[in-house]
Order: C-alpha cells, then sequence, then structure tokens
C-alpha cells in the first residue's frame, strides 16, 4: 500500500487544490509556486509556522491560501 505524502505547506489537502489569494501571485496554485517559485513557497511555510497562516473553502468549492502580516 502506497503512502500519501503531506505537503508541508497544505497538510492533506493537495497543493494543486489550493490558490494564492493575495500578491501578485494571486490565482496560483500552490503547486505552482512551489514548482516555480521555491523561495515564496518556503516564506509561506515560515508563515504556517508562525500561525499567520489559513486556507479556508470558499461558497464556489476552492480552497483559498490567505496570510497575515503583523509585523507592521
Amino acid at each position: 500500500m502506497a503512502q500519501e505524502s503531506v505537503s508541508p505547506l497544505t497538510g492533506i489537502i493537495a497543493e494543486e487544490d489550493v490558490i494564492i489569494d493575495f500578491g501578485e501571485h494571486e490565482g496560483k496554485s500552490v503547486l505552482e509556486i512551489s514548482d516555480t517559485e521555491p523561495v515564496f513557497y518556503d516564506y509561506l511555510i515560515s508563515f504556517k509556522k508562525s500561525g499567520n497562516f489559513a486556507i479556508r473553502r470558499c461558497k464556489d468549492k476552492s480552497f483559498r491560501l490567505y496570510v497575515s502580516d503583523t509585523r507592521h
């Protein structure tokens, strides 16, 4: 039996199903970001570790990733 991998960013939700909902990467999937922007992907992981991170399911059944930068 194959073991499913768990994303360090999205957990059990597939990275291709989670869409960035802010900034210059808005509308891109987390999977696309992990492939094309590894530095930004690591930045998102740091937000998750700090607790300033949320994945929400929208009315259209899509998953959206948000971060809250409270360092201002």
